[in-house]
């Protein structure tokens, strides 16, 4: 059991061992025992774990023999997972419980982490960018498409009718769109829903829209528990990203719709006990290496025709659920995850 002093660092990303003056471990959070299997050792001392000469043992002794806080950048240490690269702080404290904190962070971690933090602002500079030009817009297209149906009961010659309706038809596409960019703004409709449904939904519509060339597999944990989500919301990400993948392949190839628990995970800095994990794979040709860094982006697709709305949406809808999409994709495989917590909205002031 958690010592009460440390009861707050039990949730924390970052790998958290408490020692005392002599090097013994007298704590280690959820994260360092899974980083580093510590559990088995919280009670010995901290050279027994990671080894007399290694730079967190020496790290340790520095900062407890000079009373200083001391940080190591890029450090190789050896964890459950092999060889990794660290950042190391190591913090004297005052408490009867321990004499000294070292904070350990995955250093691929932490680009995660800035990674989510940079496209999140990205992502709120283009909303809000996309919002007053999409206001801006509206109100001369009105105009426009309205002086067309005008003209077009004053002309008498039908071909030429012909041409004021191509001008009313574009004018409308573009009024879709522009809704289309605003609807994010729209707050989510919170209701309990099995992620089940959702997914069921999306992979019923796919079907009766594709030809008999595409394959949707199932790959449920239907022991998931319910969630507080907008349903609508969810269906339209999950949607958008299977359409994604059914036009890179051409209508032809296999979908597959998996879920699973995830435990202890960190979104947005924020730590969560149980979240859902959907994968949305695929055995397309793989998203082209130009569009890595922006595919989240408005008005950015690869497709020919492309709005470039879908992944943006998707990514909107499910920010706006504190949760996260990430992705990866080499030719034959292409695979989108979404995290979404499955407490965030009680863990929201």
């Amino acid at each position: 059991m958690s010592h009460p002093a440390f009861a707050g660092l039990d949730f924390l990303d970052a790998a958290v061992i408490a020692i005392d003056h002599d090097g013994l471990i007298c704590y280690a959070n959820p994260t360092a025992n899974s980083l580093f299997s510590l559990r088995a050792v919280v009670g010995n001392y901290l050279a027994q774990a990671f080894g007399q000469d290694s730079a967190v043992v020496m790290a340790a002794k520095a900062a407890l023999a000079q009373n200083i806080s001391i940080t190591e950048h890029e450090l190789i240490i050896f964890g459950s997972e092999g060889e990794m690269y660290v950042t190391l702080d190591a913090t004297p404290i005052e408490s009867d419980a321990a004499a000294l904190l070292l904070e350990i962070r995955r250093i691929d971690q932490q680009r995660r982490i800035v990674n989510e933090e940079r496209l999140q602002a990205q992502q709120q500079a283009n909303r809000e960018l996309i919002r007053n030009l999409a206001h801006e817009i509206k109100n001369p297209l009105g105009g426009i498409r309205g002086a067309a149906q005008l003209l077009a009961h004053e002309l008498p010659d039908p071909q030429l009718k012909e041409y004021t309706q191509v001008i009313v038809d574009e004018a409308l596409r573009l009024q879709s769109l522009l809704d289309r960019l605003l609807t994010p703004h729209r707050l989510p409709q919170l209701k309990e829903l099995n992620i089940h449904e959702v997914l069921e939904r999306v992979r019923s519509l796919v079907l009766a829209e594709t030809p008999s060339g595409l394959a949707v597999r199932r790959d449920y944990d239907t022991s998931l528990p319910d969630l507080i989500a907008d349903k609508e919301q969810l269906i339209q990400s999950v949607l958008n990203i299977v359409r994604n993948a059914i036009q890179a392949m051409s209508g032809i190839g296999e979908v597959v719709l998996r879920t699973r628990i995830a435990r202890q995970v960190t979104l947005n800095r924020r730590r969560y006990p149980l979240a859902l994990k959907l994968e949305i794979t695929d055995n397309g040709p793989g998203i082209p290496e130009h569009l890595t860094e922006t595919l989240f982006y408005p008005l950015v697709s690869g497709r020919p025709g492309g709005t470039g709305i879908g992944l943006h949406l998707a990514h909107t809808y499910v920010a706006q659920h504190h949760g996260t999409i990430e992705f990866e994709s080499r030719p034959g495989f292409t695979s989108f995850t979404i995290t979404l917590p499955l407490n965030a909205w009680q863990k929201q002031d």
